[in-house]
């Protein structure tokens, strides 16, 4: 074999290595079918996540009443709580709430966001958001962020009452 046929031959592997490598990308990336049907999946198991802890939580702190949230800004659940401070012939009304969503899907972004808001005595106290690309997508870790906002919200609502 000479030169010319050795050259053609490294040529055309070279040219079957680069179509795998490029097969083999596409085949990684997902589609937008696949996405939407992924970030579907996460937001149902996130959101079930969050009402089974907020549960919990309203159970051991008399007074919340727990109530699941699908709206436009996510899929979640809440617990509010609403009481009345008597003082010398004064009165204050007093709110405390704890809501963990889910984000909706973006095609833009395409990623999973959970977003908590709490506000214990009429101060905003929490504001926390965690996102993942949805190709990077780790259900363990959301779980345990999400344990951890609502183990700091006890925390910090056990310490002001």
């Amino acid at each position: 074999m000479d030169f010319e046929d050795r050259l053609e031959q490294a040529i055309e592997r070279g040219q079957q290595s680069r179509d795998a490598r490029a097969k083999a990308e596409q085949q990684k990336t997902l589609s937008e079918e696949e996405l939407r049907n992924l970030h579907s999946s996460a937001r149902l198991n996130l959101s079930d996540h969050a009402e089974t802890l907020l549960r919990k939580l309203s159970d051991h702190f008399p007074g919340f009443r727990f109530e699941t949230v699908v709206e436009e800004d996510g899929w979640g659940a809440r617990i509010s709580r609403d009481d009345v401070n008597l003082g010398r012939g004064s009165r204050a009304n007093q709110y405390s709430r704890f809501q963990i969503l889910v984000r909706p899907y973006s095609e833009k972004a395409k990623i999973v966001e959970v977003v908590a808001k709490g506000a214990i005595r009429n101060k905003e106290l929490l504001n926390r958001s965690h996102y993942q690309f949805l190709a990077e997508f780790d259900e363990t870790r959301f779980k345990e962020v999400i344990d951890l906002w609502v183990l700091e919200f006890a925390e910090q609502f056990s310490s002001a009452t």
